[in-house]
């Protein structure tokens, strides 16, 4: 537990929701089962295992200290989550959680949820996709990008921010579509959006109607029964990328099951989609350090290639 109480001892004041600490990734032993994130001006202490009220209140003296050391005189907000054995307890411990709650990450604004379920609208571990996106869309005319998996469509804020046309986002969560909803209106983001809450493996006839898509966004659950489980049915999505993408178009495509490694997406690629090319992988944030690069997140690009030059005559 030192290497949690070091982190909050040590972290500074962030205006930014983001990752304080990160003990799944294993380069602390024995707080592999503590997270520990801020989504301004709430801290949500995330625990893999059962913590008792003792050490809870070892946590939240040192968020105290801390707090009053880098905003003296201001009230503490934090929630504890345990997820455990299939079950997740959420509690409110000090403060207070803003309603709606609304945070911010490079500029951009999203609506949060950090007192009810596992996920609290926006996934911290992909922060340098969404900068990867802002920066390939970036000063690209006409730039039309498919986004699969879009939970809150935090993706199609970013690319619409950068200048594109038009993002598709295409998610079966009805809720989850519905807050992508609010995240645009949040950004001032009136058109250029489409959202399409359904199946995706069932919509293909409207997604293609859409495309072809310079950039082809696929950011699935790793495991999710009913709706998409990555040994299974990633290789369906992979199938259809090279008929979705316009010639010289990227995909970005993301995997966070830390069972399957990076070879699991370039094998897969390399058999389904040979005519695309690999061009790298996207960095994870550095609060996200992992003692294997093959259990961490895995976010890679690949290109299709150039329309073939016309024949001379």
């Amino acid at each position: 537990m030192h290497a949690l109480l070091h982190a909050i001892a040590t972290m500074d004041l962030s205006t930014d929701v983001r990752r304080i600490f990160h003990g799944r990734g294993g380069l602390h032993p024995g707080c592999e089962h503590w997270a520990l994130d801020v989504f301004p001006p709430v801290f949500v202490l995330t625990s893999f295992q059962p913590a008792s009220d003792d050490v809870l209140a070892v946590v939240g003296t040192a968020l105290a200290a801390r707090w009053q050391h880098l905003v003296p005189g201001q009230p503490l907000n934090w929630v504890y989550q345990c997820r455990f054995d299939g079950r997740t307890e959420t509690r409110l411990m000090a403060g207070e959680v803003p309603e709606p709650h609304v945070v911010t990450e490079q500029g951009a604004r999203y609506r949060v949820h950090v007192l009810k379920g596992q996920n609290h609208g926006l996934f911290l571990d992909m922060a340098e996709g969404r900068r990867w996106v802002h920066k390939h869309v970036t000063g690209r005319a006409d730039f039309r990008v498919l986004n699969l998996f879009a939970y809150t469509c935090a993706f199609s804020v970013v690319a619409l921010q950068a200048g594109a046309k038009l993002v598709v986002n295409v998610d079966m969560g009805q809720g989850a579509i519905a807050t992508g909803q609010q995240n645009h209106r949040l950004n001032g983001l009136t058109t250029g959006a489409s959202f399409l809450p359904h199946d995706i493996f069932t919509t293909w006839g409207k997604i293609n109607r859409s495309g072809p898509y310079d950039l082809v966004i696929v950011d699935p659950p790793s495991y999710q029964k009913g709706s998409f489980i990555a040994t299974k049915d990633y290789a369906r999505l992979i199938r259809r990328l090279p008929d979705l993408l316009m010639h010289g178009g990227h995909a970005l495509l993301c995997l966070n099951a830390p069972e399957l490694g990076i070879d699991f997406l370039q094998d897969h690629m390399r058999e389904l989609a040979p005519e695309l090319v690999f061009v790298e992988r996207v960095a994870n944030p550095a609060a996200f350090a992992d003692v294997s690069n093959e259990r961490a997140l895995k976010v890679l690009v690949y290109r299709a290639a150039d329309a073939p030059l016309k024949p001379t005559i």
